[in-house]
């Protein structure tokens, strides 16, 4: 890099500094800390749920994957969330939004305790939080690891000064920030990512039609659907866990629903952002598709993209591309600390000191700044310790993946009026299921990494599911009044955004 490109970079990191200090004079309460005062619009909402559900892990860990494996990596990850998106735009979506306009909630999990009951939405709170430690840990190693290819720092003052940046701005402007900084990061991302995409099909000759005549130059196996380990039944993994982690189970993506303006807002912002998951990741994995032809045998293939960026972008750009990198992993650990803030500071802490559910907003928004605070710091050592976990690849697909199914399917399912009768001992046991499923196969070794991260899921689901048919109890009434008032858009509320 040259000195130009570390100009563009850090003028990038005062930006982002600079909106996380306007969006503090926006924050006077813990709902605009967050929630955003449930006001954002369906398309910056929509934006912010796409840029938001990746990092730079995409661009080390799955770069990793397009490097040896090719196209399938646009199938199974891609693809899967595409379809996933689009499902949960018109089951799930809506009701997070209506959630909030209808009982205040600001986290996604204040609404078990109505659902299930208070120490069902305690244990789903804690494990939940203890689980996004690991997968934001991740990605704090992901940008550090590209911080080292394009710039020499070494991987631990990478982690700290990417965890610094995100402190700051996160804590000061909340939600707000997060959403702002996602637009900022996609403009910046369309930019970098044509550039590389144009640039690289002009190497490769033929025009537009050299991203098709490109894979005669790769192995066979790159232009396949499905490339083992991702074969089929991987993706029909994947399929499943997407479906639960993106339409809310992983909790700062309910939260972008969850502060959409109406049910019908948050619907348009899903369906926004699956069709950006189907469109822009063709051209976005491009330089990762093509990398074999350029770079030949690289021992570590996580850095694919990384030099395929030094290799093709001329000065100036390489800065403007890697703070594109680094800003996608910081909208994305951002938010999770913003969310996991609300879980901690309106769900948990509550409950241990009873005496915070009176306290003044002035107190609550203090109280989520320094959680935010503690749970960023504790990412961090994560991220430093990473390769104890299995690396970054192990953390996100592993380690989230595997243990994201059992807290999200009484979460997401229990806003469907279809498992009513699945109560708070359905919710606990089949959440111990699945941990124990994940256990016991982590403890066998030689298993196929669609087994590994499916078996816990399908445990929980077929437990949650079952033992609510087997119940046959009579629905508590509070939970079939909250099921009716999300299960409809409130005529008050669209006649409002008509009227705007």
């Amino acid at each position: 890099m040259q000195p130009i490109d570390y100009t563009i970079l850090i003028v990038y990191f005062l930006l982002l500094i600079s909106v996380g200090v306007w969006a503090a004079t926006r924050v006077r309460n813990s709902a605009d800390y967050f929630t955003a005062g449930g006001r954002l619009p369906w398309w910056l909402t929509g934006i912010s749920h796409h840029v938001s559900g990746y990092s730079g892990a995409v661009f080390v860990a799955y770069a990793g994957v397009a490097y040896t494996h090719g196209f399938s990596l646009y199938v199974w990850w891609a693809g899967g969330v595409f379809i996933s998106t689009v499902v949960a735009a018109y089951l799930i979506a809506p009701k997070w939004s209506r959630l909030r306009t209808r009982f205040k909630i600001q986290s996604p999990t204040e609404y078990l305790s109505v659902r299930y009951n208070l120490a069902t939405q305690q244990i789903m709170a804690w494990c939940g939080v203890i689980i996004k430690i690991f997968d934001v840990g991740a990605k704090w190693a992901a940008i550090a690891i590209l911080l080292y290819v394009f710039t020499g720092i070494p991987i631990l003052a990478g982690i700290l000064i990417a965890g610094s940046v995100s402190l700051i701005y996160g804590i000061l402007g909340g939600l707000l920030a997060d959403v702002l900084n996602d637009f900022a990061q996609f403009i910046i991302q369309l930019i970098a990512g044509f550039t590389m995409f144009f640039l690289i099909l002009r190497e490769i000759g033929d025009g537009l039609a050299g991203y098709f005549t490109m894979w005669d130059r790769l192995p066979e196996a790159h232009s396949r659907l499905f490339n083992p380990p991702y074969t089929i039944g991987f993706f029909a993994a994947i399929l499943i866990i997407d479906f639960f982690s993106y339409s809310g189970g992983t909790w700062h993506l309910a939260t972008r629903f969850i502060s959409s303006q109406s049910g019908k807002q948050a619907k348009k912002a899903a369906l926004l952002s699956s069709f950006l998951y189907l469109l822009w990741p063709l051209v976005l994995f491009f330089p990762m598709f093509a990398a074999p032809i350029f770079i030949k045998d690289l021992a570590d293939p996580t850095q694919s993209y990384a030099l395929m960026a030094l290799k093709f972008l001329p000065t100036g750009l390489l800065g403007l591309v890697l703070a594109s990198l680094f800003t996608n992993t910081l909208s994305m650990t951002s938010s999770d600390a913003n969310t996991i803030s609300a879980v901690i500071t309106r769900d948990i802490l509550p409950n241990i000191f009873p005496k915070l559910k009176t306290s003044s907003p002035r107190i609550m928004l203090i109280l989520a700044r320094a959680s935010t605070f503690l749970f960023t710091a504790l990412t961090i050592i994560i991220a430093i310790y990473s390769d104890s976990f299995g690396g970054v690849f192990g953390l996100i697909i592993t380690w989230f993946a595997a243990l994201v199914g059992p807290i999200s399917i009484p979460m997401i399912l229990g806003l469907l009026p279809w498992f009513r009768k699945s109560n708070s001992s359905s919710a606990i046991i089949s959440i111990i299921g699945g941990v124990i499923t994940f256990a016991i196969l982590k403890t066998m070794g030689d298993v196929s990494l669609a087994l590994e991260i499916v078996s816990p899921m399908l445990c929980s689901l077929v437990i949650y599911i079952f033992s609510g048919l087997i119940a046959g109890n009579k629905v508590p009434e509070r939970v079939d009044k909250l099921l009716e008032a999300i299960r409809h858009e409130d005529v008050m509320t669209v006649e409002a955004e008509r009227n705007k």
